[in-house]
């Protein structure tokens, strides 16, 4: 794959020949200890295994527990982080961690939780991580925005076609009820000209599929009628947090249990006839990553 950076939010990854996926992920709270880090590194093996990119938009950490943070628990730390370098420390282990992904990671986003340490303590850990991250493993990882741009290009018959996808880390709360579906009926009127659209933050997991009456001109039929269709998806978190029910500040506000894991994007091309006229069909669909 290739990776190329065209603004601070807008990055363009050029996909390998017969390639076809790309794993979205967000909202990983890698250093909390309710992270199911057993599920994460069996995604992220996958991903090695089979050359598939991955994608981080937004709370790769979560970053809670440093001195004078108000959402501070001592049960939400874990032992290695539990210093006087709390921050520190974090990115220390996450370096550790992801080094054998180093080669599949192409952007990371960010979430609010980066962007309170950000606020608060006045260093960007997410920067900071990808830095050393790049240092000692001679990658290319880059970081994006809280939203922004990724142009993926898929080879098809010798040449590249461009799927762009619209990230945005996410806002609100979701609802208990809509499960996030109003956020993407937002986007649908906010942005333009993507072909699939993508958020985290609330923690659910899913994605639908909308379609467009789009009007397209060629030399040879001149105008016409075209569906464009639009993939959304609502990428999972990997912080398990409601337990057992008994107790929490997930239990105490009413939240019901998240699915755990991402998503799997995939991206088709297929050449169709349409009024006597070759005509290319690019599609997207997703998948939860279990």
């Amino acid at each position: 794959m290739n990776l190329i950076k065209h603004g601070a939010n807008i990055h363009e990854l050029i996909l390998e020949k017969g390639q076809d996926r790309v794993a979205m992920l967000s909202d990983l709270h890698w250093d909390n200890p309710k992270c199911d880090w057993d599920l994460l590194k069996k995604h992220l093996d996958h991903c090695k295994e089979n050359s598939i990119p991955v994608m981080v938009n937004g709370d790769f950490f979560c970053l809670m527990q440093g001195r004078g943070d108000k959402r501070s628990n001592k049960s939400d730390i874990r032992p290695e982080h539990n210093n006087a370098k709390y921050l520190d420390s974090i990115i220390e282990t996450a370096v550790e961690f992801f080094k054998p992904y180093a080669e599949i990671l192409t952007v990371l986003g960010y979430g609010n939780h980066e962007t309170a340490i950000i606020k608060w303590q006045e260093t960007d850990i997410l920067q900071r991580f990808v830095d050393i991250l790049n240092y000692e493993c001679k990658s290319s990882v880059m970081t994006g925005g809280y939203g922004g741009w990724l142009i993926v290009k898929k080879e098809f018959r010798g040449s590249l076609f461009p799927f762009k996808v619209k990230y945005f880390h996410g806002s609100g709360g979701g609802g208990v009820v809509t499960k996030g579906a109003l956020n993407l009926t937002r986007a649908l009127e906010v942005f333009e000209g993507f072909d699939v659209f993508t958020m985290g933050h609330i923690h659910e997991n899913s994605a639908r599929n909308d379609v467009r009456d789009v009007l397209e001109s060629s030399p040879k039929v001149g105008y016409r009628v075209n569906h464009k269709y639009i993939h959304s998806m609502i990428t999972g978190t990997y912080k398990e947090e409601y337990g057992d029910g008994s107790k929490g500040w997930h239990v105490e506000r009413g939240a019901p249990v998240k699915p755990i894991g991402g998503r799997m994007m995939i991206l088709g091309v297929d050449r169709a006839r349409v009024n006597g006229e070759d005509s290319i069909k690019k599609w997207v669909d997703s998948k939860r990553l279990i």
